[in-house]
């Protein structure tokens, strides 16, 4: 991970092993996966990994109120591209 990282500051997505942080300004999401081994790698990975959670912990112990549970975020319907779409002249047999 290059840089500082500051939860809640910027978007940006970065990555740690497999594992894919997505920052906002409302939240911070991480998925995929992360191995640690016990090698030099493993332990870089470790501490990026706990840069991030710290961070995160920091902003949200310094944030002035914490509501019970945020509210969620709006959905936004999207137009399914393939809805109307021809069978592209594929026949069943």
């Amino acid at each position: 991970m290059s840089g500082s990282f500051r939860a809640f500051a910027d978007d940006r997505s970065l990555g740690v092993g497999r594992l894919t942080i997505e920052n906002s300004s409302d939240r911070v999401a991480l998925y995929g996966d992360i191995d640690f081994q016990i090698d030099a790698v493993g332990l870089e990975r470790a501490r990026d990994l706990k840069t991030v959670v710290d961070s995160i912990v920091l902003a949200l112990e310094q944030a002035s109120t914490l509501p019970e549970r945020a509210a969620a975020a709006p959905v936004t319907d999207v137009p399914n591209p393939f809805q109307g779409e021809s069978s592209g002249g594929k026949g069943n047999g």
